[in-house]
């Protein structure tokens, strides 16, 4: 099998690629091995997609087709630290009309796995998994655990965090354990939630609650791992009550929606996210903590970025060049570098028990509250990716 690009994974940032790339003069091979499956009821995963995500998601075709009842946006955003701090984002004060969009993981997966599987120059390759690389001069050839060979000028690795391709590659990854997981559920709320979502900086780790249709929330807490064993170990309704207990009933009484579920937690670098014939994006790119709500738009704007310069080459330019392929690297280094760097040591500012040290976060907090410029900056990146 010959093709243009492989891209392996099919989870977000693979797909929304590939779903980019649809009527181009580009043959797309995709190996995925498990497809999305839509569960049933509320996926307790959800996305805040900000809105210059949102935009591209449009761009290629996959936002309008999604169901306006399970998506809500986020008009407002309070934080609020452990020592009286607090910080507060209003998209209308800072001339938006949503700070970001809350969106369930599997439905937005499946929107773009379907539109996947109409574009003519995809041949999507399930049921099986890469055994082997072999790389070549002039292309790449991956060797599946079926037994094809399926050979490619591009190879892109959308694969995860644990990525395939870029242990296959050599590419030096830093990865460092938070010793951390993030617990998440939904609930629905007493108390109208008019759109605004809430992050608290406790002692016991970060709470986030984002809002969804139906006056339900969605709940993000990082916590270190006993603690997360200790809320996963809870019966739904007691898990409820604690949740609404920190939250300071800020919604009220809470009532369980789906089941909670864990997901530890890491950082990781890599060395570089090119090589001859070879693309990194999303998680495979980089992994950074969920205190920020920006790990999925890193991934679409990967995404994004990469199929614009492919886009863009004229059809004699190899896409596989090291050349073109570090125009895609110079492109996504600072974003995710800012994002990465900027989340871990806000991780380890508020996990700090020095009673100086918490003064002078909740102090920062309070002053960045008062300075419009600087919180209508923070709004700004926020939502364009952009400073």
């Amino acid at each position: 099998m010959d093709f243009d690009l492989i891209i392996v994974g099919g989870g977000l940032a693979g797909a929304s690629l590939a779903v980019a790339l649809q009527g181009t003069r580009y043959r797309i091979g995709l190996v995925e091995t498990r497809p999305p499956v839509l569960a049933e009821g509320w996926d307790p995963r959800v996305y805040a997609v900000s809105p210059i995500c949102a935009a591209f998601l449009r761009e290629i075709g996959v936002w309008q087709h999604l169901d306006l009842g399970r998506i809500a946006p986020v008009h407002a955003m309070s934080i609020r630290g452990d020592a009286g701090g607090q910080l507060e984002f209003d998209a209308y004060d800072s001339g938006l009309s949503e700070l970001a969009w809350t969106v369930e993981a599997g439905r937005i997966h499946r929107e773009l796995w379907e539109t996947v599987k109409r574009q003519h120059n995809v041949t999507i390759l399930t049921g099986c998994s890469p055994d082997e690389l072999i790389h070549g001069a002039d292309s790449q050839t991956i060797v599946l655990s079926d037994g094809r060979r399926a050979h490619c000028r591009l190879l892109i690795g959308a694969d995860g965090a644990n990525s395939w391709v870029r242990e296959r590659a050599g590419i030096r990854a830093d990865s460092k354990p938070y010793g951390e997981r993030g617990v998440v559920g939904n609930f629905r709320c007493e108390k109208d939630h008019r759109n605004r979502a809430f992050q608290w900086f406790r002692d016991d780790g970060i709470l986030a609650l984002l809002p969804l249709p139906q006056q339900m929330v969605s709940m993000v807490w990082s916590c270190e791992d006993d603690k997360a064993e200790e809320l996963l170990g809870l019966e739904s309704a007691e898990l409820a009550r604690r949740v609404a207990e920190a939250a300071g009933d800020a919604l009220g009484r809470l009532e369980p929606v789906t089941p909670a579920v864990g997901f530890p937690l890491r950082f990781m670098r890599v060395e570089s996210v090119v090589k001859p014939r070879l693309a990194l994006v999303g998680d495979a790119a980089h992994a950074i903590h969920p205190l920020s709500g920006h790990g999925i738009n890193l991934g679409f704007q990967d995404a994004k970025q990469l199929a614009d310069i492919l886009r863009a080459l004229p059809p004699w330019r190899d896409p596989g060049d090291l050349a073109v392929l570090r125009g895609y690297a110079r492109a996504r280094a600072e974003e995710p570098w800012l994002l990465q760097y900027t989340t871990h040591g806000l991780n380890r500012l508020f996990g700090s028990r020095n009673p100086l040290v918490s003064m002078l976060r909740n102090v920062g907090l309070n002053l960045t509250d008062r300075v419009p410029v600087v919180r209508d900056v923070l709004v700004h990146y926020a939502t364009s990716g952009r400073f």
